[in-house]
C-alpha cells in the first residue's frame, strides 16, 4: 500500500471514531460471544423506598397544581466534557434533583416529564402523571457492558435498572428510547387539541432543539411563530420550580445539617493544615486541597469551587485560583461549602488569622464585621423581609467606617439610596437563599426573593465584609490588604433564625482559642 492509499484510508475513518484508536478493543464474534457468557446474575430483590421520595412527590404535586394541561419536561442535562473524552463528574439539574429526589451522578441525559391527565386524576390527586426517561443499565450479555465508556458497566460500575428507580423513588420509569415521542407526541395549540409544553431550557441542547422542533412543526404559521411568547412559558417554569425551593421542607432542613456539619469538619482540617500551608509557596492550595479531601470523604463534592484567600487576596470577592503564598502575619479567608450527596450545599466564610493570633488592626476589622453579622442575625425574624438583613448588617459596617474616619460622608448620607458611599468597601449583598445551588432560588420573581417576608424554612446565609485593597490609596496604610467575611447559613424557625454552622468560632477570641487548640493537638506547637 502506497502513501496515497494510507492517506485515504485515514481520511476515511470519522473523526468522532478516532478517540477510541488508543483502545485496539477486540471485535471478532468469538469475544463477543465470550464476554457475554459466565456473568453472575443481576440481583433480583428491589431496594426500599428512598426517605425524599414522599418530599419529591409532594414537590411534583405543587408544580403539577400550577400548570394544569401542559405538558412539562424537566432534563437532567448531559455529560460535560472536561477535554477530549474524559468528562466532569456529573451533577443533574438542581430542578430535575429537587422533583425526582436523586443525588450523586444519576442521571445523565434522563429527563422527567410530567404528562397532563384530567384535573384530580394524577399523582397524589394532581393534575400529572410523572415519568423518569433515563438510560437503564445493560445487560451483560450486550456490547455496551464492556464496549460503552460512558454507561458500560464494566467502565463506570453498576447503574440502577429501571425497576430499582421506580421502587426507589416511587415514580413510574421508561426507557430514554422512548423519550422523542413522550415529548413530542400531541404537541399543539389546545384550541386545536394539542398539548401545551414548557420545558427548562439551557440545560440539554437536544432536548431544546427536540421541543422546539416539535412547536416548530405543529404551529399554525411556523414562518411567523413568535419565540418570545414560547420564551416566556419556559421562563413561567423555571421560575416556578426555583420559587418552590424558597421553603425547605423537614428533609431538605436534614440534609442542609448535613453539609453544614460536613463543612465544619472541613474548616477544622484547613487549621490542621495551616501550618505546612504556611512554609509552602501556594499555601493557598495547600488550605483547598485540605477542604476539598474532607468535601469528598464526607460528601458529593464541593459546593462551588473554594475560596482560599490570603492576604490582600482576600479583598477579591470570587478569588478561586488560589495560587497564593500564606504569610504568617496575613488574614486568610476561606468560604467553602460541603455538598452533601443529596447535592444539597453548605456556604460557610471565617477569616482566620494564619499565625493563630489577630493584630490590633486586623481585630479591629474583624470585630466590625461580626457586629455587622450579628446585627443582621437580630434583624432576621420572621415576618420581616429578607432586605432586611443587608440594610442593618451595612448600616454597622458604614458607623464603624465613619468612627475610623474613611467615610466620607455622614451615616445617614452614606446609607440612603443617593449615597451609598460606604459600599466601596462591601460592595456584595449580605444574604442569599442556600439550598441544592449555592445561590438557590435564583429565578424567583423580586417580591419573592428580595422583598420576600422571611418565613419559617428558608434557608439562607448572612455575609457581611470589608475589603480593603492594597491598591486603595484613599485609606490608610495601615489597613491595606487586610479583608475580612464572616458568613453563616441560617434556618428560619418560627421562633427565630438558628444559625446552622454556630459550631465554628466566630468571636475573634474564640477563634484563636480554636485555633491554638488545634495547633497543640496536632503539631504540638503554634506555628
Amino acid at each position: 500500500m502506497n502513501d496515497a492509499d494510507n492517506t485515504q484510508v485515514s481520511a476515511s475513518q470519522p473523526l468522532e471514531e478516532r478517540v477510541n484508536n488508543r483502545s485496539q478493543r477486540p471485535s471478532s464474534d468469538a469475544f463477543k460471544a465470550f464476554m457475554a457468557s459466565n456473568w453472575a446474575p443481576a440481583m433480583q430483590q428491589l431496594p426500599e423506598r428512598d426517605a425524599v421520595a414522599g418530599h419529591a412527590a409532594a414537590r411534583r404535586r405543587a408544580i403539577s397544581g400550577q400548570f394544569k394541561g401542559e405538558r412539562l419536561v424537566i432534563p437532567a442535562g448531559p455529560l460535560k466534557v472536561r477535554s477530549n473524552d474524559c468528562d466532569y463528574r456529573f451533577r443533574p439539574h438542581s430542578a430535575f434533583a429537587h422533583l425526582t429526589g436523586l443525588g450523586v451522578d444519576h442521571e445523565p441525559d434522563a429527563v422527567l416529564i410530567l404528562e397532563p391527565v384530567a384535573e384530580g386524576t394524577g399523582d397524589d390527586g394532581g393534575n400529572h402523571h410523572a415519568t423518569l426517561y433515563f438510560r437503564p443499565l445493560a445487560g451483560r450479555d450486550t456490547e455496551q457492558f464492556y464496549a460503552d465508556s460512558r454507561s458500560g458497566e464494566f467502565w463506570i460500575g453498576a447503574r440502577p435498572t429501571l425497576a430499582e428507580f421506580k421502587a426507589r423513588l416511587g415514580l413510574d420509569t421508561a426507557d430514554i428510547s422512548e423519550l422523542e415521542l413522550a415529548i413530542t407526541k400531541n404537541v399543539g395549540a389546545p384550541e386545536i387539541g394539542g398539548i401545551s409544553i414548557r420545558l427548562v431550557r439551557k440545560v440539554d441542547e437536544n432536548i431544546d432543539a427536540l421541543v422546539d422542533t416539535a412547536r416548530y412543526n405543529t404551529a399554525k404559521d411556523p414562518d411567523n411563530l413568535d419565540l418570545s411568547v414560547l420564551d416566556a412559558l419556559d421562563e413561567k417554569l423555571s421560575e416556578a420550580l426555583s420559587e418552590l425551593r424558597l421553603l425547605k421542607d423537614e428533609w431538605e432542613i436534614e440534609q442542609m445539617k448535613t453539609a453544614v456539619a460536613a463543612t465544619v469538619a472541613g474548616f477544622t482540617e484547613v487549621v490542621k493544615a495551616l501550618p505546612r500551608a504556611l512554609t509552602h509557596h501556594r499555601g493557598e492550595r495547600v488550605v483547598e486541597g485540605a477542604f476539598f479531601a474532607r468535601a469528598r470523604e464526607d460528601g458529593n463534592e464541593l459546593g462551588y469551587d473554594t475560596i482560599a484567600a490570603s492576604g490582600n487576596n482576600a479583598t477579591i470577592l470570587h478569588w478561586t485560583r488560589n495560587t497564593g503564598k500564606i504569610a504568617a502575619g496575613e488574614l486568610l479567608l476561606l468560604d467553602a461549602g460541603v455538598e452533601a450527596d443529596s447535592l444539597y450545599t453548605a456556604d460557610v466564610t471565617r477569616t482566620l488569622p494564619a499565625n493563630g493570633k489577630f493584630t490590633e488592626i486586623q481585630r479591629k476589622v474583624y470585630e466590625a464585621v461580626l457586629d455587622a453579622a450579628d446585627a443582621g442575625f437580630a434583624a432576621a425574624q420572621p415576618g420581616t423581609k429578607f432586605r432586611d438583613i443587608h440594610t442593618a448588617a451595612t448600616t454597622v459596617l458604614a458607623e464603624r467606617l465613619a468612627e475610623w474616619g474613611l467615610l466620607p460622608v455622614s451615616v445617614e448620607e452614606a446609607v440612603s439610596a443617593e449615597g451609598q458611599q460606604h459600599r466601596r468597601w462591601m460592595p456584595h449583598g449580605t444574604s442569599h437563599h442556600l439550598g441544592l445551588d449555592v445561590h438557590d432560588c435564583a429565578q424567583a420573581k423580586r417580591d419573592l426573593y428580595l422583598d420576600g417576608v422571611l418565613t419559617p424554612g428558608m434557608v439562607f446565609t448572612i455575609e457581611p465584609g470589608l475589603y480593603f485593597k492594597n491598591e486603595d490609596i484613599g485609606i490608610p496604610e495601615e489597613y491595606r490588604g487586610i479583608g475580612v467575611r464572616i458568613e453563616d447559613d441560617i434556618l428560619m424557625t418560627a421562633d427565630g433564625p438558628v444559625n446552622l454552622s454556630a459550631a465554628l468560632p466566630r468571636k475573634a477570641d474564640d477563634v484563636e482559642s480554636w485555633m491554638a487548640g488545634i495547633y497543640l493537638e496536632f503539631d504540638g506547637q503554634t506555628p
